[in-house]
């Protein structure tokens, strides 16, 4: 996977992301969700980078990237943190403007740097979320069914992360086999690096502080851009699973076109996991945009 991509590990505010980087062209960053690394992107990377210079990141807590004990108020995860630690890699690349390719919990995070960093944001792809505000605002029994996982994973600590540690591999496949497609989408290779990752001292500890940032300060900073007016300035494109629960409790479009000023979209035939459920049918989509 990513032959040919060069390793990088950039500091930001002490806390080390990891990068894996190569092709040519326009810079092309690339963030991935839970519980799982860049390497979701190992089915469509190559393609991307006949087109752009690809920039794959772990974010801060997951992967390869610091995972620091997260704050009393979970600041140090918000997602204007981990928006920051993003474009801290690109500056470091020597990228000042670029797009952003982002899944599920890096699609969160794309949103709040689109919204932060406007100057930073050229255009803008997220798949399979709605604004995390709306999702949490419209929460029903069918959602707090599907997305459990949100609502366990806010528990204080250690609770969550002492179950995650006891037994990583039951924790994704629980987690990721739990959605439509199963795990068939998953090569062996993709799941023996997510385990690896996982199982990392602080790994639990990281994916819990992201979410518990998500059901706090995040709302937070959701809710004073609204009451500022801020919305994402960028093309947008919103692409989500119609199989998934994003499909079936929300409707997504509608959520994005309140937050940001110039975004269409539309459902995938698939689920949750579109880079590794249909990567062709994706690159399709997000080639013409991104290029556009």
């Amino acid at each position: 996977m990513f032959e040919g991509f060069q390793t990088h590990r950039i500091d930001h505010d002490g806390v080390p992301i990891h990068a894996v980087v190569g092709g040519e062209g326009p810079p092309l960053l690339l963030l991935h969700g839970h519980p799982q690394t860049h390497v979701i992107w190992h089915k469509v990377a190559d393609e991307l980078a006949r087109h752009f210079t690809v920039v794959a990141t772990d974010l801060r807590g997951y992967g390869d990237s610091g995972k620091p004990a997260g704050l009393p108020d979970h600041a140090n995860y918000s997602k204007r943190v981990m928006a920051a630690d993003q474009l801290a890699v690109m500056r470091e690349l020597g990228f000042e403007r670029f797009r952003v390719l982002a899944h599920d919990r890096g699609a969160r995070v794309a949103h709040r740097l689109a919204v932060d960093h406007p100057q930073a944001v050229e255009k803008l792809v997220t798949l399979d979320i709605a604004p995390t505000l709306a999702m949490y605002a419209q929460t029903t029994e069918a959602f707090a069914r599907a997305y459990y996982h949100w609502f366990f994973l806010i528990r204080p600590a250690p609770f969550p992360e002492t179950l995650i540690e006891a037994d990583p591999a039951l924790y994704l496949r629980q987690t990721m086999g739990g959605r439509s497609a199963g795990m068939t989408p998953f090569t062996d290779a993709a799941l023996a690096e997510y385990l690896r990752c996982l199982s990392l001292p602080g790994a639990a500890h990281g994916l819990c502080e992201d979410y518990r940032a998500s059901a706090g300060i995040d709302l937070e900073h959701d809710r004073a851009d609204i009451d500022a007016g801020r919305k994402v300035e960028c093309d947008m494109l919103a692409l989500w699973g119609a199989n998934g629960a994003v499909e079936q409790c929300f409707s997504p479009l509608d959520e994005w076109r309140k937050v940001a000023r110039h975004v269409t979209g539309h459902a995938m035939p698939c689920g949750h996991y579109i880079a590794e459920e249909v990567p062709e049918i994706l690159l399709a989509e997000v080639l013409p945009f991104l290029r556009g």
